[in-house]
């Protein structure tokens, strides 16, 4: 049983360790701290001037009454207001994604053609060539 549980510890600590687990609970940090940051944008920014636009709607508050309240019962209501308001955040996370990837690519792109400097030869190498110079010399 313990060696067993000795195996499971050890299996974890490999796949924990992998390279691509931190980089996906990296991603994730950063892809929560950028989605407040991104409503943020929208509720606070965009959305007053869209609501401006369309004569001072504001989404959040766009519901439909299915039920009204009662002196027993809450009103039963569609909130269809959040739900435009959530597709706004999706699409502007989405488009924020879109560039960050296209600049990144860019960035790459641009790494790979750069060229690169020729690498110094190693000790062997030198070595060799004085040799052969060398041989050359006596030949002639």
């Amino acid at each position: 049983m313990k060696k067993e549980k000795s195996s499971i510890i050890k299996e974890f600590k490999t796949f924990i360790s992998r390279g691509n687990v931190v980089d996906l609970a990296v991603g994730i940090i950063i892809g929560s701290a950028f989605t407040s940051i991104v409503n943020s944008l929208v509720n606070d920014v965009i959305m007053p001037v869209v609501g401006i636009i369309i004569g001072g709607i504001d989404f959040t508050s766009l519901e439909w009454v299915i039920s009204p309240a009662t002196e027993t019962a809450g009103a039963v209501t569609l909130k269809y207001g959040n739900f435009i308001q959530s597709i706004v955040n999706f699409f502007i996370i989405a488009v924020a994604v879109f560039m960050m990837v296209k600049a990144l690519n860019a960035f790459r792109k641009k790494k790979q053609q750069e060229p690169q400097a020729p690498k110094e030869p190693s000790e062997d190498i030198v070595l060799l060539r004085e040799i052969r110079d060398l041989m050359k010399g006596n030949k002639e």
